[in-house]
């Protein structure tokens, strides 16, 4: 709950400073999650993003009785062998022309089947005789290759669903319908900060206790493979006048505001303090009962959220997946809002923590079925090897006994199961 507005300020830093069960954190979130508006946009920007309203077909497709094969038209109840052939039907033209028994016409896959035909001969079942054909095929059943009108969509079916990504197929079939424009979910606008003076650029130099900004390229590159637009990436100092207003400047333009670093308990912890002295900002939380990621802080101004992640590089993209990825996509109405989990057994044992812990592993399917599941190795929040390679967050929930080999758990899927050695 957001602490009262009438309660004193110590009282709220207790509040606010509560361990909640990531869960709860994630209801907080939604709870607080506005929905972007519908923009059309033209069929071929549309890649990869979120339907935001029901597609209904506006005609039949087929439109007309089509050919699957190369082959010849024909009537089916024609018993003869020889046809005489009294045309080619290309895909793309309409041949002018009645089949009826004794004749065929020569039909290209995909073109119509012209009228009185009501079955396909594939070429490979025929021989050509000058202008005649013979039927290799005894038995040719009245509609054989040939799509019916309407066969793939009716008129008026639902063809796709608001919230639908509009992955290859989906355009594709929207292409089809002749649907262009398409209403789509507007992309959130999301800005990255990375905080502190010892951070440097990947291409320079490392002086005394600086270290390289691993998170921005990390978040960065999370976010682009999500319905959301990045209109600012950077890094601000340890100054609290310059990095409140860089986030003054965001709130104005931004949906979502990620930041990384500053939301410990230090002294220069600046993101915490002033998200916290805001008057129009209202923070919902600050610590969670996570390994990694407890000093996560949330908070909203207006409409606008604000992650506050910590620094630690593993913890920066744990938070993302568990909690900034389904915010994403839940603002843009997408059907599809977390990852798949799976039912796992580890291959081998692991200690139990204090907190719900986020593993990160490697799950494999057996020949049987079975999904297996191990770490990748040393799991510190700062060792950022231990994501590559990584397809599945192990989910370790707290007890004070180690896990053992073979127990089950549940494995968040990043990627698909791979197969075991």
């Amino acid at each position: 709950m957001t602490p009262s507005p009438f309660a004193e300020p110590q009282e709220i830093q207790r509040d606010l400073d509560r361990m909640r069960p990531p869960d709860e954190a994630r209801a907080i979130i939604e709870r607080h999650v506005p929905r972007m508006p519908s923009e059309p946009v033209p069929l071929a920007s549309a890649t990869w993003r979120i339907l935001a309203s029901d597609l209904v077909a506006p005609e039949d497709h087929p439109p007309f009785p089509a050919s699957t094969m190369d082959g010849f038209a024909v009537v089916a109840e024609d018993g003869s062998p020889w046809r005489e052939i009294i045309g080619d039907q290309h895909a793309g033209h309409v041949l002018d022309v009645e089949v009826t028994e004794g004749y065929t016409v020569r039909i290209m896959t995909g073109a119509p089947v012209p009228p009185g035909a009501n079955a396909v001969v594939p070429v490979e079942a025929t021989e050509l005789a000058d202008d005649h054909v013979v039927i290799h095929q005894e038995d040719v059943p009245s509609g054989a290759n040939i799509r019916p009108v309407g066969s793939d969509v009716r008129k008026g079916d639902l063809i796709l669903p608001a919230g639908t990504t509009l992955g290859p197929a989906e355009i594709g079939l929207v292409a089809n319908m002749g649907m262009n424009p398409v209403a789509v979910a507007r992309r959130p606008r999301v800005s990255v900060l990375s905080t502190g003076d010892e951070l440097v650029e990947p291409g320079d130099p490392l002086g005394p206790g600086q270290i390289r900004d691993s998170n921005r390229f990390s978040l960065t590159t999370a976010l682009a493979a999500e319905p959301c637009e990045i209109t600012y990436s950077g890094k601000a100092p340890d100054r609290r006048d310059e990095l409140e207003r860089f986030l003054r400047d965001r709130m104005e333009v931004d949906d979502v505001i990620v930041t990384s670093g500053g939301v410990s308990m230090g002294g220069l912890d600046l993101v915490k303090a002033i998200l916290f002295d805001a008057e129009d900002v209202m923070v919902h939380f600050r610590r969670l009962y996570l390994k990694p990621g407890k000093p996560l802080n949330f908070a909203t101004r207006g409409k606008t959220l604000i992650f506050g992640l910590p620094g630690n590089p593993v913890s920066s993209l744990v938070t993302f997946e568990l909690f900034i990825r389904p915010a994403l996509r839940l603002m843009s109405g997408a059907r599809e809002v977390d990852r798949p989990r799976l039912r796992v057994r580890l291959e081998e044992g692991t200690p139990a923590s204090d907190r719900i812990e986020f593993q990160r592993g490697i799950v494999t399917a057996g020949p049987d079925g079975q999904l297996m599941a191990r770490s990748t190795g040393t799991q510190q929040s700062s060792r950022l090897a231990s994501f590559v390679g990584a397809n599945a967050l192990l989910v370790i929930p707290p007890r004070e006994r180690p896990y053992e080999a073979g127990e089950e758990i549940e494995a968040l899927m990043l990627a698909p199961p791979r197969s075991h050695p």
